[in-house]
């Protein structure tokens, strides 16, 4: 459980740095900085792979087989939540821009690539 914590705050740090890398490079482009849930976007993306991380985390403890049918259900649910979520507010004034898309995206991706990796190791290191 210590290895789990230990990658959220790692995947905390990362998206930290991403975000303040995404709010400069906004800057410098002449966007509004806080538009399209940008907070919101990265703060969901971190709780959904923290819940699914540890999910997973649990089945993996258990030697079950079902880690990536989870693994596949979160990669869903993320999705489930950005079109309950974002999707609406993005297409509300009639198109969806390639920086509200950007927006949801560069975190869902972050998290994503980090969540494999770290699951991949895991389960490279499983005894069977």
């Amino acid at each position: 459980m210590a290895k789990s914590f230990k990658f959220l705050a790692v995947l905390g740090g990362v998206l930290i740095v991403i975000f303040i890398i995404h709010l400069t490079s906004l800057y410098y482009l002449n966007f509004p900085l806080f538009k399209n849930q940008i907070v919101l976007s990265y703060l969901v993306n971190f709780i959904l792979a923290g819940i699914i991380l540890l999910v997973i985390q649990r089945s993996l403890n258990k030697k079950s087989s079902q880690a990536g049918f989870i693994f596949m259900a979160g990669s869903g649910l993320k999705f489930l939540f950005f079109f309950l979520i974002f999707y609406p507010a993005y297409r509300a004034d009639g198109s969806m821009q390639t920086i509200e898309f950007v927006t949801f995206f560069i975190p869902y991706a972050v998290c994503l690539t980090l969540e494999v990796v770290y699951l991949s190791k895991r389960l490279n290191n499983q005894v069977y």
